[in-house]
């Protein structure tokens, strides 16, 4: 509870309601927050004449801009401190029903701001804005995470590119987010992906990137009106920056081709993407819930001629014409790799010659595994491991009808 002592003593400043109104408008803040920094500014500036001990506060009049100072002091049945305390007989001299727990205010005659305390005040309000500012700019950005923003580069530092975003906010692609030997100057146009955005110490970050696999999928989506209306699903995206990158579609209505729309007519969606990524060849892959058939749209443009799946160890073996097995890996093995990316398979290639060889080397390791396991002659080794046998294990378990069923064994075998 406060209570006055005397009359207080106020002094009119209305230009403060203009310059608070004015600071608002400009920053986007709210001017009841820019009024709380100059109370905060007057206050600091009081405490420095009358001493930074006692408790004073600063009050502006919403309507008239009129500022009150004034020195609290708590009424206290044991004071602990004769500064900002004042024992109840005291208070009641001052007041007659003054209650323990109450605040008596004395009004402080108006300051006059010298070049120190105006500085200091100035400061007060600038951090008070700035901070404001920031809270401003954390909430709107924070739900933002995940769209596409234009921006200017304002400056380049040490290769991090900080982007003005407009309504006073910033934004900073660091250089492990730029695509590789890509260039900003002061001024120029900034495209980006905004993946992250948090509260640190210097104040809210906003993280952008041009070389998150997010950043194409949101291209995609506004070049593709398709995928925009969800008719077109982008399923997964592998890219290697500014060099090559593949991504895997589906469409939801089956009259609709969906690599044919995401190419557009003439290639025009398709280029508006590439142009926005520095030349990034794109290819784009009919998605298949088939792994094999994913796989294989996935190695394009390479022909393949068999693959055999190993769905435990989820590795794929795919086997390639000769002539295709450079076009298959890609340079500095790009092509598998974005592949294996796309697909979340482990690929291994090889030519029919280097599959044949392989093959037959596992036929001859696996009918020897028998003639010594099993104490047979290699004709029905040979024979087991055509049939799929691939352990004397598996042989030991199977039940005799069964062996004798097979061509070539009977029951003396």
């Amino acid at each position: 509870m406060e209570t006055n002592t005397e009359t207080s003593n106020f002094y009119a400043h209305p230009e403060l309601l203009l310059v608070a109104d004015t600071v608002a408008r400009e920053k986007g803040i709210d001017r009841e927050e820019i009024l709380d920094a100059m109370e905060q500014a007057i206050q600091k500036a009081g405490r420095s004449k009358y001493g930074y001990e006692h408790d004073i506060r600063a009050k502006i009049d919403r309507k008239s801009g009129e500022i009150h100072l004034a020195r609290f002091l708590e009424v206290a049945e044991i004071v602990e401190n004769e500064v900002t305390q004042i024992p109840v007989d005291a208070a009641r001299n001052k007041k007659e029903d003054a209650q323990v727990g109450e605040f008596l205010v004395d009004p402080l005659p108006p300051i006059s701001f010298g070049r120190i305390a105006a500085q200091t005040a100035k400061q007060v309000i600038v951090q008070k804005v700035r901070e404001a500012e920031r809270k401003r700019q954390f909430a709107e950005f924070k739900d933002r995470v995940g769209e596409v923003v234009n921006g200017v580069a304002k400056r380049v530092e040490f290769g991090n590119v900080i982007v003005d975003l407009g309504g006073r906010a910033e934004g900073i692609v660091r250089r492990d987010e730029s695509i590789p030997r890509e260039h900003f100057n002061n001024g120029d146009r900034v495209r980006s992906y905004i993946y992250d955005v948090r509260e640190e110490p210097r104040g809210p970050q906003i993280f952008l990137s041009r070389n998150h696999s997010q950043f194409m999928v949101a291209l995609f989506t506004q070049e593709v009106p398709e995928i925009y209306d969800s008719i077109i699903e982008i399923k997964s995206v592998a890219r290697d920056p500014g060099s090559r990158a593949k991504i895997a579609v589906v469409s939801k209505d089956t009259s609709i081709d969906p690599v044919g729309a995401c190419v557009g007519m003439r290639g025009s969606r398709v280029q508006a993407v590439v142009a926005e990524l520095q030349g990034e060849k794109i290819d784009i892959i009919q998605w298949s819930e088939e792994p094999a058939t994913f796989i294989v749209n996935a190695l394009a443009p390479a022909e393949v001629a068999k693959v055999v799946l190993d769905e435990e160890a989820n590795r794929i073996e795919v086997v390639v014409p000769d002539d295709q097995l450079s076009l298959a890996i890609g340079r500095r093995g790009q092509n598998v790799r974005l592949a294996s990316q796309l697909t979340g398979w482990d690929i291994d290639i090889m030519t029919e010659e280097e599959e044949s060889d392989k093959r037959n080397e596992e036929f001859r390791t696996l009918s020897q595994l028998f003639v010594d396991g099993l104490d047979v002659d290699e004709v029905i080794a040979q024979l087991l491991v055509t049939e799929g046998f691939s352990s004397v294990e598996e042989v030991a378990f199977i039940p005799v009808e069964e062996l004798t069923a097979i061509e070539g064994f009977d029951d003396d075998v």
